[in-house]
């Protein structure tokens, strides 16, 4: 009786902040992010101020109430990664499936680019992002290295940053107006590519070390 009182209330809670957020995201995208204020989105979404921060810690936070989710399905990507996958590629294929799939987290869609326009004219988003990417990178280090993989905070730094590099070129194309099925594809391919270069990389400075050990 308890538990299914439990999870009615996370449920309760999960409605609550989809609710604010679709609230917010849709404000955001029509009038900009930083011309609407916490308390016409708690106004908008029929709450009390402080109920939206307690579920967003941060008014960036509502925009962004997807990287949870983005940082939830890495690790499990690491972590449930097939014996003889490396966590590189395990990531490699979680990406592309999400861009396959069209999921926001990934896809490259012109229907999405109105939200990156926002992005573009808030240098307090702009921030945040970069912290919230940074902490799904040390996220990612923390299961690289709970599942033993060689060198975790390099790995997952490199393959981040490769991955950002393949997403932010084409979230500027879009917003640069080329056509978004093209560069959707090309986001694609170049994201293989990229992230097989970080894994390519790392496996042979670890064959270099393994090598100059036996040497000795």
């Amino acid at each position: 009786m308890v538990t299914g009182m439990q999870g009615r209330r996370e449920r309760k809670k999960a409605e609550i902040r989809a609710r604010i957020s679709e609230i917010a995201t849709a404000l955001f995208l029509e009038r900009g992010f930083d011309a609407v204020s916490v308390s016409e989105v708690a106004e908008a979404a029929d709450v009390a101020r402080p109920t939206v921060f307690a579920h967003f810690a941060r008014k960036e936070d509502l925009l962004f109430d997807r990287y949870p989710e983005a940082e939830a399905l890495m690790v499990a990507a690491i972590d449930e990664r097939p014996a003889g996958t490396s966590a590189v590629q395990a990531l490699s294929s979680l990406l592309v499936g999400l861009a396959d799939e069209g999921h926001p987290l990934s896809a490259m869609r012109g229907q999405f680019r109105r939200f990156w326009e926002v992005v573009a004219e808030s240098r307090a988003l702009q921030s945040r992002a970069r912290e919230l990417l940074e902490q799904i990178e040390q996220a990612i280090a923390v299961a690289m290295a709970r599942t033993d993989v060689p060198e975790p905070h390099l790995t997952a730094a490199l393959a981040v940053a490769a991955y950002r590099t393949v997403h932010l070129t084409a979230v500027r194309r879009i917003l640069d107006g080329e056509d978004d099925a093209v560069v959707a594809a090309e986001h694609r391919a170049q994201t293989l590519h990229a992230l097989a270069v970080v894994d390519g990389h790392l496996a042979g400075l670890r064959n270099q070390t393994t090598a100059a050990a036996t040497a000795r």
